[in-house]
């Protein structure tokens, strides 16, 4: 089978599912076009491509038309982390950095310095009613006895428990080259209000063939997340147990940027605010965080910004 896209999985006979990621060209192309503006520090790449695979696999378990937005909130040098993936499991990143990052820091020291990073997952629904807020879950960087989660893996079964009572297991790793992540999910019986689509509080943490499996996949290292193809991965973890898999789900980098957009930013800092960038630039220029895209609005553009729409002549190819 392919070794790129999304693979999910059943243990047939167990309430257990799972999912193996692996973003390749995707990710490749993420970090390719950041880089335009200015790259990322390795950690803080490493991260990223670990949020873009965990919403990845997070976004496959649930039945949901919209975007599932991972969010780390940071006290560190990292201010801002952000991994958006779409129904369609189109992805994109981005973050805010706002002080110096060392080449070992992992996610305490770049996020949770003093105690007040936190985790956000938000589902926002590509079509909803007026007034209704996107679904929004928030854990801290740490656990119960207040110790700092290092593996973001571990914030998102941190939440995974308490916010939707589901025992989870995630392993994630990523370098430049690929970003690679496995779930694994005790199904729930009943429900479905909530992310996780069901709890069962009963089982959390004593479903024994959900423990068993976890630990099998615990074993699972760094490396060979990143290099192992999905067959020969499964089979060393799992070869055992009988698997139902499913139709390989492609995966791509994708920003939803656009002039249009940029445009309404730029409307709502208003006309004053933007004239006085013309005089000392000549030109009002924004880049995409996600996707390094600039765009450049010169005086002439900034004046039809401000024009009436009744009053604007229409485009060149319909005028007689």
């Amino acid at each position: 089978m392919d070794p790129r896209g999304l693979h999910r999985f059943l243990f047939e006979g167990l309430p257990v599912r799972g999912a193996f990621v692996r973003l390749t060209s995707g990710w490749q192309e993420a970090l390719r076009r950041r880089a335009t503006v200015g790259a990322f520090a390795e950690p803080v790449r490493i991260l990223l491509g670990e949020m873009a695979a965990a919403g990845v696999l997070m976004h496959s378990s649930i039945k949901f038309d919209g975007a599932l937005i991972l969010q780390i909130h940071g006290d560190g040098p990292l201010k801002l982390a952000v991994a958006e993936v779409k129904s369609d499991l189109s992805f994109r990143a981005t973050a805010k950095v706002v002080g110096e990052v060392s080449i070992n820091d992992r996610l305490g020291a770049l996020a949770n310095v003093g105690g007040m990073g936190r985790c956000a997952i938000t589902l926002d629904a590509r079509t909803r009613a007026t007034g209704v807020q996107p679904y929004q879950g928030v854990v801290p960087l740490h656990g119960d006895q207040r110790e700092s989660l290092d593996d973001f893996s571990a914030v998102i079964e941190h939440y995974m428990l308490q916010s939707e009572q589901l025992d989870t297991r995630m392993l994630l790793a990523a370098n430049d080259e690929v970003a690679a992540g496995l779930l694994l999910q005790r199904m729930p019986s009943t429900g479905l209000g909530n992310l996780a689509a069901g709890r069962d509080e009963d089982l959390i943490g004593a479903h024994e063939d959900f423990n068993r499996l976890s630990l099998l996949a615990s074993t699972l290292s760094r490396t060979e997340l990143l290099t192992l193809d999905v067959d020969t991965l499964l089979h060393r973890l799992f070869w055992e147990e009988k698997l139902q898999r499913f139709e390989v789900l492609p995966t791509r980098f994708s920003c939803s940027c656009a002039r249009s957009r940029v445009q309404q930013m730029l409307q709502g800092l208003g006309r004053v605010e933007l004239e006085e960038i013309l005089a000392e630039q000549n030109q009002v220029e924004i880049g995409c965080e996600f996707c390094g895209q600039q765009y450049r609005f010169d005086a002439v553009d900034v004046e039809e910004m401000f024009i009436p729409a009744l009053l604007q002549l229409p485009p060149t190819s319909t005028l007689q």
